[in-house]
């Protein structure tokens, strides 16, 4: 596996400090934010400059009862060859359930959710893991996750469920140092022990990000700065193998570039620190028949018991049997606030023409009601067509605006783009509002 470096994740709002940031080998970009034909003018840079990109998945679901998609594979494809990757990675989750294997309506989490550590799942996993192989122009490496919540009746540790998958697929590992911290904190979950099961030899490369607690539990939020457990564990981990590359994770609440600079002058010292030799290639087994290879029934098993934890979450089901009710409002709660920030990134006009207050509250209520089954945009139509539908806009000015919003992204045809038309629906708009 060819040696990263030190790396930061790619984001366009610190796309010019990234240009500048000294000593940055490689970066990673989220792979459904860009698109291989419009690649942003930061990357090309980056990548004439000899800087590695690596796409990084975060909706394919590989942990999921269904098979991967073909469209969201052939699309991570594209992105790996459009931006010359030596890799692309995935996560160790599902992100959907639902659907023909349990006749039930197809839920969207909008967020990376655990898979159970079970034998069921594990054949699951590794059957969609060959799949996406098969598909994929380079190597795949698989990341484990963050999770508040534990499923009951698990039949193996995390290091145990990882070593398998990585023996039996041959797939790389990007392990998540702060990941484990929260693991941690959230499920008791020795990050020491962890490491000493993991097959260290299939790293890809690590992660490194910030969190913060609140009320006893760890939030992965990606949005702070680097604490000093996470810190500990990567010397920890750099101690029993170089790792081939690290990098450090911020996806919002972006600080000056110098302190991003310092957080990669602190990670790249707590490598120094460890101070392993590079490990060997790894070398995982190859059987001409895979063991495990799941049934159907295995496959509806899972989906069943997917689909039950998140109707819990995002729908008001009951919480399923031996779940630990608190965290699962917790990690509700945490959800429905992820869904209308994001809501609000992907439609930035729906706060302004609402106000973010009643923006936030009036799309929390909505989410109590309304779980989200087609990604984000969708999501964010649906919400101002409810509003809209019924009734609950009190100024007239404040509905008449949504509803021009509305109509402009889901009309039959494309509405006008001549200047002229455009200018004269602006200045209705302004009129409307007095």
């Amino acid at each position: 596996m060819q040696r990263l470096g030190t790396g930061i994740g790619w984001r366009p709002e610190i796309a010019d400090a990234v240009e500048g940031m000294p000593g940055i080998d490689w970066v990673e970009v989220v792979a459904e934010n860009v698109c291989p034909g419009h690649l942003p003018e930061s990357l090309r840079r980056l990548r004439k400059r000899g800087v590695t990109v690596v796409p990084h998945g975060v909706s394919l679901g590989l942990g999921g009862a269904d098979r991967p998609d073909e469209g969201r594979l052939t699309a991570l494809a594209e992105r790996a060859e459009a931006l010359g990757s030596p890799l692309v990675t995935e996560h160790i989750a599902f992100v959907r359930a639902g659907g023909p294997l349990t006749a039930s309506p197809r839920l969207e989490a909008g967020h990376l959710l655990p898979v159970p550590r079970t034998r069921d799942a594990l054949d699951v996993l590794c059957e969609n893991i060959r799949v996406a192989q098969d598909a994929l122009p380079v190597p795949l490496a698989v990341e484990n996750i963050a999770a508040l919540v534990s499923w009951p009746g698990e039949e193996m540790t995390e290091a145990q469920f990882l070593y398998e998958l990585a023996d039996r697929t041959g797939v790389r590992l990007l392990i998540d140092v702060a990941n484990l911290h929260t693991n941690h904190v959230n499920r008791g979950e020795d990050p020491a022990e962890a490491l000493a099961g993991l097959p260290l030899e299939a790293m890809a490369y690590v992660h490194v990000a910030g969190g913060f607690e609140r009320d006893g539990v760890w939030h992965d939020s990606h949005a702070h700065p680097v604490p000093r457990p996470v810190l500990d564990i990567l010397t920890d981990l750099a101690s029993r193998i170089s790792p081939p590359g690290v990098l450090l994770e911020r996806d919002e609440n972006f600080p000056e570039p110098a302190e991003l600079e310092r957080e990669l002058g602190a990670i790249r010292e707590a490598v120094e620190k460890g101070g392993a030799q590079p490990g060997l290639a790894w070398r995982a087994a190859a059987p001409e028949e895979p063991p495990g290879v799941p049934t159907d029934r295995a496959r509806q098993r899972l989906a069943l018991a997917q689909t039950a934890l998140l109707s819990a979450l995002v729908a008001g089901t009951p919480v399923p049997e031996r779940f630990d009710r608190v965290r699962l409002g917790v990690q509700a709660r945490a959800l429905a606030g992820k869904r209308a920030d994001v809501v609000a990134k992907v439609a930035p006009e729906l706060p302004v023409i609402l106000g973010a207050v009643a923006y936030r509250a009036a799309f929390l209520a909505y989410a109590q009601r309304a779980p989200m089954t087609d990604g984000y945009r969708r999501d964010a139509l649906s919400f101002a067509e409810h509003l809209l539908l019924g009734g609950e806009l009190g100024d007239a000015g404040v509905g008449r605006e949504l509803r021009e919003w509305w109509l402009e992204r889901t009309g039959p045809t494309p509405r006008s783009r001549r200047p002229g038309i455009r200018l004269a629906r602006a200045t209705r708009r302004v009129l409307l509002r007095h």
